[in-house]
């Protein structure tokens, strides 16, 4: 353990001045204003650095990071791993707010009566309710919400836990969200961090809270810290982010000697039909991938609807056997240790070329608390099990294109690992069926990859975040960061609806983008035969996004 003064940010790191006061704060809340690419993230991770190796955050107490999407909080957790060694970040959580709100209701169940009662083999389901046997996702939190206002048990359990709460993108907090944090934490000694962009406040269809950076910093007493670099975009990009924020929030236009430099690239291409499109995307991101650019460095962000409104750019890059994965049905699996465990398997037995998948399916099927001999005859079986499989694999016999061959390897492996190993791997597996649901997803978004082409492999990368060329929705890259970006659609048929939700949207998009950026827009859309809703095949491109781009003369 190090005194305060000591410390020093991890990997030699340098803090803006208002980023290293949010970081060593010991004693006061905060909230921290940041724009894109001005290390949210980061000083999320710093600050966990710092509390855990100061002692600020005391053994055996914990601290709380909650976060609106699963990337987003896998993405801190790993970032406390690295900074702070696996010993120090075992006491630091990471949740979404529906998985906080799950560690509640499964720690805390029987505080629920009446008709919010459940039974402890409860189910969570996308749409249906059943009573006392079933909940929605959207059940979740006002569930949690009920137990922390009304059981003082609960209330008394968890402020014990937690000495300090970080909250991710509070502006996007919708109410019962924040009355949960405010039931839970208003009025303690624990000591809150919350970061967050007005500009970025692209939840308001989901009941996002209007002014919440404000309420909170009023509630809390938080004291409000600006950030106001950007280390993500380069200029030029920068400069483009600049003039949206000049008509978005004037007060925190950056001064122009800020965004000096030629570093960077905007291209904005029109096409007549999606056809069209696809086909220069496909060439432009095959030459990408050809001159070295990975492919977790690319993403194309769609509105909404990726699944229609990217389909012809998706056959396109299949043409050219480029993987890529639609992070709609893909991107909260692969958050999941089951699945992971799961898909590091066939990545195995399918492939020699996978060294890291190994050593961490290794990793994450021993028994470290079993005793050494048990452990030592356990990790043979376990790797002579793994030989075995392989050998079958490439044997004549085995029908690489059928999902159900996979199916059964899979489940004589997790047999092997045992139910009690794999329990172990989250809390949310140590009831209800949610291991079973987790293990039967990736199996089925294995077998609904392979079958588009029936190469094992392929499937695979179209399933990794490392191979394979991201598309996701606005609402899902919330955080991330890409070399590379594609906003398909630049058009009023996309960007529709309330303008200052459209432009926000708009402005977390482009903010992706680190070195090269592309804007596309289409003069015609054919309906999809999927399509359920309503679609415009006339398009008109949306002019006011576009000549942010293309107005670079400052």
């Amino acid at each position: 353990m190090m005194r305060p003064d000591q410390w020093h940010p991890a990997d030699g790191l340098t803090l803006e001045p208002n980023a290293l006061s949010a970081v060593t704060m010991t004693a006061e809340n905060v909230v921290v204003a940041a724009g894109p690419g001005a290390g949210k993230t980061e000083l999320l991770a710093q600050r966990a650095d710092f509390l855990l190796r100061t002692g600020q955050c005391p053994y055996p107490r914990r601290i709380l990071a909650v976060s609106f999407k699963v990337d987003a909080a896998r993405n801190l957790r790993e970032r406390v791993r690295r900074r702070s060694g696996s010993r120090l970040a075992s006491r630091f959580d990471s949740f979404t707010f529906h998985a906080f709100a799950k560690r509640l209701i499964d720690n805390y169940r029987p505080a629920l009566t009446g008709y919010n009662a459940l039974k402890p083999d409860y189910r969570i389901d996308p749409r249906d309710r059943i009573q006392g046997e079933q909940i929605t996702f959207q059940d979740l939190v006002p569930l949690a919400l009920e137990i922390i206002e009304a059981n003082a048990y609960a209330r008394g359990g968890i402020r014990q836990t937690y000495s300090h709460v970080f909250l991710d993108e509070v502006q996007d907090c919708t109410g019962q969200q924040y009355r949960l944090i405010k039931a839970a934490f208003g009025g303690t000694t624990a000591v809150l961090t919350a970061v967050g962009d007005t500009k970025q406040r692209i939840m308001a269809w989901a009941g996002a809270l209007d002014g919440v950076m404000h309420t909170f910093a009023n509630d809390f007493s938080a004291r409000p810290l600006p950030l106001y670099q950007n280390f993500r975009s380069a200029p030029r990009l920068r400069r483009m982010q600049n003039r949206m924020i000049a008509l978005m929030d004037p007060a925190a236009v950056s001064p122009r000697n800020d965004l000096i430099g030629e570093d960077g690239v905007i291209d904005v291409l029109g096409f007549d039909t999606e056809h069209d499109e696809a086909h220069a995307l496909a060439e432009l991101i095959d030459g990408w991938l050809r001159d070295g650019t990975p492919p977790s460095e690319i993403a194309v962000l769609v509105r909404q609807q990726p699944h229609l409104v990217a389909a012809t750019l998706g056959s396109a890059l299949a043409n050219r056997g480029v993987a890529f994965r639609n992070e709609q049905e893909s991107q909260e699996l692969t958050a999941e240790p089951a699945a992971a465990l799961v898909l590091n398997f066939i990545r195995v037995i399918a492939d020699d070329r996978q060294p890291e998948a190994y050593t961490e399916l290794m990793r994450t099927a021993a028994r470290p608390s079993a005793p050494e001999d048990e452990a030592t005859r356990y990790n043979g079986r376990l790797k002579r099990m793994v030989g075995n499989v392989r050998a079958e694999v490439r044997g004549p016999q085995f029908r690489s294109e059928d999902p159900t061959a996979w199916r059964t390897l899979v489940h004589e492996f997790l047999n092997l690992v045992s139910r009690p190993v794999l329990t172990s791997m989250s809390t949310g597996y140590q009831q209800g069926t949610r291991l079973d649901d987790v293990i039967e997803d990736a199996l089925t978004a294995f077998g609904r990859e392979l079958a588009l082409d029936g190469r094992p492999i392929q499937a695979l990368r179209r399933l990794s975040e490392a191979d394979a060329v991201r598309f996701l929705t606005i609402h899902k890259c919330k955080g991330l960061e890409f070399d590379k970006v594609v906003v398909l659609g630049v058009e009023e048929e996309l960007f529709w609806g309330n303008a200052t939700a459209a432009i926000s949207e708009f402005f977390v998009a482009v903010s992706r983008a680190k070195r090269h950026l592309v804007l596309t827009h289409a003069q015609h859309r054919d309906r999809p035969a999927a399509a359920t809703s309503v679609w415009y095949v006339q398009r008109t491109p949306h002019q006011q996004f576009l000549d942010f781009a293309r107005a670079d003369s400052s």
